[in-house]
């Protein structure tokens, strides 16, 4: 395997559109929360942050059918980032525009006393959409807003968002058993530059293009795997160990009950983890 190495200088240009890297640009500057190489992000602010909570139940568009579980959802969900220390606010059937609105309140708030910040939605999606109240929207127009140029208290901080909702329509029939690695890469500065989509991470509660299953009484398999993690070992494990878990848990013990419906009968699901996450992050105990 060859490992290409890109030399910076004020002739380089980018390979999409040939632009030019000015050296004369003036940087934004933020405040540094962890040290460089600091193996786990810190956790140690006086408030653990902010979670917001986007319950969707009830739709205005005609195709979109009643999410009946998700307060059931919303519910542990709530109970879970309490525990956690987080400061939950829940978001009902809101519309675009007041989900935009909430959006831009919280990236404007000081986050310079905050561990990080998470946000859990809760709807009908198709891939790369969601769906408001009222209309769908791209799911990029919501963390666009918490890059590290937009929002510099949250710079260098965690920036978690889960996402339960159907990706497309695929179905995931499973594959019968008969019997049955990831590596991390270390010189220290007193200052450096971060990438901002750093920091990130998105998980979803399906792959791309496959539908998403949820139980009409005790809420959808993701967010029941989740909040039982976060509830069991929330302040044990660092966050991908713990959604490493949700796999398992949601991959292993859950199987749609269709009987009347073939096509939907017996099928599995497995959750997505995109994550730009440049330390481990542990939701430590808040004293």
């Amino acid at each position: 395997m060859t490992t290409e190495i890109c030399e910076l200088n004020s002739n380089d240009v980018g390979d999409a559109f040939g632009t030019s890297r000015s050296s004369n640009r003036v940087l934004p500057v933020a405040r540094m929360s962890t040290e460089r190489y600091a193996s786990e992000y810190n956790m140690r602010h006086s408030n653990r942050g902010i979670a917001l909570i986007f319950n969707h139940e009830r739709f205005d568009i005609p195709t979109l059918k009643d999410r009946t579980g998700t307060n059931v959802d919303c519910e542990n969900l709530y109970n879970s980032f309490k525990r956690l220390h987080f400061d939950v606010i829940v978001c009902k059937d809101f519309k675009l525009r007041e989900i935009q609105q909430q959006i831009i309140e919280v990236a404007r708030m000081d986050h310079s006393d905050n561990d990080c910040l998470l946000i859990t939605i809760l709807s009908h999606g198709e891939l790369g959409y969601i769906y408001a109240k009222d209309v769908q929207y791209k799911l990029d127009s919501l963390w666009q807003h918490f890059t590290a140029n937009h929002c510099p208290t949250l710079a260098g901080k965690p920036k978690l968002f889960f996402i339960q909702a159907c990706q497309g329509d695929q179905l995931d029939g499973g594959v019968l058993l008969s019997k049955h690695t990831t590596e991390t890469d270390g010189e220290s500065s007193m200052s450096y530059k971060i990438p901002i989509h750093a920091d990130f991470l998105i998980a979803y509660s399906t792959i791309p293009g496959f539908y998403s299953w949820r139980n009409t009484t005790k809420g959808s398999w993701f967010i029941q795997s989740f909040c039982h993690e976060l509830d069991r070992n929330g302040t044990k494990y660092d966050i991908l160990k713990l959604l490493t878990f949700v796999c398992q848990r949601v991959a292993l013990d859950f199987e749609s009950n269709t009987p009347d419906c073939q096509m939907m009968h017996q099928q599995k699901q497995i959750p997505c983890i995109t994550t730009m996450l440049t330390r481990l992050l542990v939701f430590t105990e808040k004293k």
